[in-house]
């Protein structure tokens, strides 16, 4: 291989070396800057390749994805001045991308913490102040989170250039000390509520039972009456078909009146009746 081989080779080698030092490449998951002998030149860069001039531009990359943050352990006062051991965690991701980069001195995560840290304490601080140990272990915990995100992200957004997405609390504890005595306080509340429930219940049964019987005395008296006009309808009917019958044929009517008698009187071999023989009783049987 001659010199003139030798220097083309050489200089594509440059050629290439040069090219591919010029570019760089920006994943979709990634948000970035271009620095230019350090100054911001271009704030956000987007996912591709993108070209540099070497010695010059410096692409600076940050993970673009949400990251969680791990709070410290702290102890927080509530509105009845009750302790409580709370473990959060905040949810966060880079909104500005040159903002984030001034405000955490060229990306540094430590720095988040350092100044979202604090913002969050308070935050929470406030939060327990203003509410009881049952309205932030049950009542209200989602309100709570809700209302503190939404006051730390505007904040965060304007000083460090990252969304907070959502502010968590993982676990609420008592003080080992004050556990028992609030726990006690918490049962006897729940039980009070559950006698009032139940005094509500049974007064709503009683009301119920009442006007049910109310009811039901109404409708039996209702029952009766109209039953008694139908029977008091049916003898006046009876007695007067039993009057025109009577008018028609007086002694059939006799006859069968009699009959009727002498069939009730001797329906039981049991039966005894002591009469004279010339008894009216029996004057159709002296007929036959």
């Amino acid at each position: 291989m001659n010199n003139k081989s030798m220097s083309v080779l050489l200089l594509l080698a440059v050629l290439a070396l040069a090219v591919s030092s010029a570019m760089f490449t920006v994943k979709e998951s990634e948000r970035g800057v271009l620095l230019k002998f350090g100054e911001v030149v271009k704030e956000d860069l987007q996912p591709g390749l993108q070209f540099k001039i070497p010695l010059v531009h410096e692409p600076r990359l940050f993970d673009g994805r949400v990251r969680v943050l791990e709070m410290r352990q702290e102890e927080y006062l509530t509105q009845e001045k009750k302790r409580l051991i709370v473990d959060s965690f905040v949810m966060w991701r880079i909104q500005n991308v040159k903002q984030f980069y001034i405000a955490t001195g060229g990306g540094q995560e430590s720095r988040v913490r350092l100044l979202l840290g604090p913002r969050v304490n308070e935050g929470l601080r406030n939060q327990f102040g203003e509410r009881t140990v049952y309205e932030v272990v049950a009542g209200e915990r989602e309100e709570l989170v809700v209302d503190l995100t939404d006051a730390i992200d505007s904040k965060a957004q304007e000083a460090l250039g990252i969304d907070v997405v959502e502010i968590r609390v993982k676990r609420i504890e008592l003080p080992s000390s004050a556990s028992a005595s609030v726990y006690d306080r918490m049962r006897a509340e729940r039980e009070r509520e559950a006698r009032s429930h139940r005094a509500r219940g049974n007064e709503l049964a009683e009301g119920i039972r009442a006007a049910a019987d109310r009811e039901r005395t109404e409708i039996l008296a209702s029952a009766y009456r109209q039953a008694e006009e139908l029977r008091g309808e049916g003898d006046a009917l009876a007695a007067s078909i039993y009057a025109t019958a009577y008018k028609k044929d007086p002694d059939f009517f006799a006859f069968y009146r009699s009959m009727d008698a002498y069939r009730d009187v001797f329906s039981s071999k049991d039966d005894l009746i002591l009469v004279k023989p010339d008894s009216e009783f029996f004057q159709y049987l002296k007929q036959q």
